[in-house]
């Protein structure tokens, strides 16, 4: 049976990621050589859609931003020795308080006290959502991917009832709300620069990109700088020594699926509040599912997820211009090159390992 290979930490969270991407890179550009397609047109058309215009980088950003905020909600979660796979669901519900909120207040209240009620109301429904399968995890023994992925189809559940029963916009056949006021409005990006004096093209991007860096400096600031997330991880990473030292992995299990769900919720900050200006049943699509990736790739480190955070964004964006760009390039090539990603960076993260330690050792390194 093998050990694992103990590398420097700046070889595992810098260089190893680095050599999984190339990798995965130059696999994607086989198969697109056998396809036959030119790689290195593809490569880069696919970078200058995703940052070679004020459009294209917008647009990368405002992907990001999401993909940021779900994976932070599964690197919290990880942390804690929890395999979170609802944060589907719990971005749902987060969107659902933050959307219940704006259709109930939107219309008396000014922006500068809405928005903070929205943002508020989207982790505390995300928090909720996350904390019945905590519990169940914690007192009950149930299996948290289980209990996580069956609450994913329960909150999509639960969101169309709402909107074909309750919440459905009177006269429209679609299954939305009616549209927010404008206090519940997000200011977009293109608007905040221009308060500055900068033009700047209208993209889907808005100011929840702040609250989405904010979040990774308090995810780092609380997990690695403060003592309840000292006890988070030591739970995660020896939950009977964690036991023996006096902590409650009870209650830290409850505290790091709570704090996972409201970082989840988040997502409809981003779209509800920044984009529609309305209740949609399906406005996370499959973000939850791709923060997966984002942390695994991240390596659970908050600067790690935003930098996987833009590389995703970036293959969504400069996706979507090799579609338009080259003709007979689908969208399914697009979900190869992720999948690819995924694969040696996530799944297998660690079969370079070996090798780089033989390289670092080769250079007069020392392992640790």
């Amino acid at each position: 049976m093998s050990t694992p290979v103990e590398l420097p930490r700046w070889i595992d969270v810098a260089v190893l990621p680095a050599f999984n991407l190339a990798l995965a890179l130059a696999v994607a550009g086989l198969v697109v050589t056998l396809v036959g397609f030119d790689p290195a047109q593809v490569m880069a058309l696919l970078i200058k859609g995703a940052f070679g215009s004020a459009a294209g980088l917008s647009y990368t950003a405002y992907y990001a931003t999401t993909f940021v905020f779900t994976g932070l909600a599964v690197a919290v979660a990880f942390h804690g020795g929890l395999f979170n796979i609802g944060a589907e669901g719990q971005a749902m519900m987060g969107g659902l308080g933050a959307g219940l909120v704006a259709l109930a207040w939107s219309a008396v209240l000014p922006a500068w006290l809405m928005l903070p009620l929205m943002v508020v109301a989207a982790a505390l429904f995300g928090m909720a959502w996350a904390a019945v399968p905590a519990a169940l995890q914690a007192y009950r023994g149930s299996h948290i991917v289980i209990t996580t992925i069956m609450f994913n189809f329960i909150a999509a559940a639960l969101m169309g009832y709402l909107l074909v029963n309750a919440l459905k916009e009177p006269g429209n056949m679609t299954p939305e709300s009616r549209a927010f006021a404008e206090s519940a409005r997000l200011p977009g990006m293109h608007e905040a620069l221009g308060w500055l004096g900068i033009a700047w093209p209208k993209t889907p991007l808005n100011l929840s990109v702040l609250l989405a860096l904010a979040a990774a400096v308090l995810v780092w600031l609380g997990l690695w700088k403060s003592q309840p997330g000292y006890a988070v991880r030591a739970v995660g990473f020896a939950p009977e020594a964690a036991l023996y030292a006096g902590m409650r992995p009870k209650r830290l299990v409850l505290l790091a699926m709570a704090a996972s769900g409201a970082l989840a919720g988040f997502v409809g900050i981003n779209e509800i509040a920044g984009v529609h200006g309305r209740l949609l049943p399906d406005f996370v699509a499959g973000a939850g599912f791709a923060g997966i990736a984002v942390s695994l790739i991240g390596r659970n480190h908050p600067v790690g997820i935003v930098l996987a955070a833009l590389l995703f964004g970036a293959l969504y964006q400069g996706g979507a211009e090799l579609a338009f760009e080259i003709n007979g390039f689908s969208r399914d090539m697009v979900f190869m090159l992720q999948g690819l990603i995924v694969l040696f960076a996530g799944a297998m993260a660690q079969v370079a390992a070996p090798l780089l330690g033989r390289l670092w050792q080769a250079t007069g390194g020392r392992r640790g």
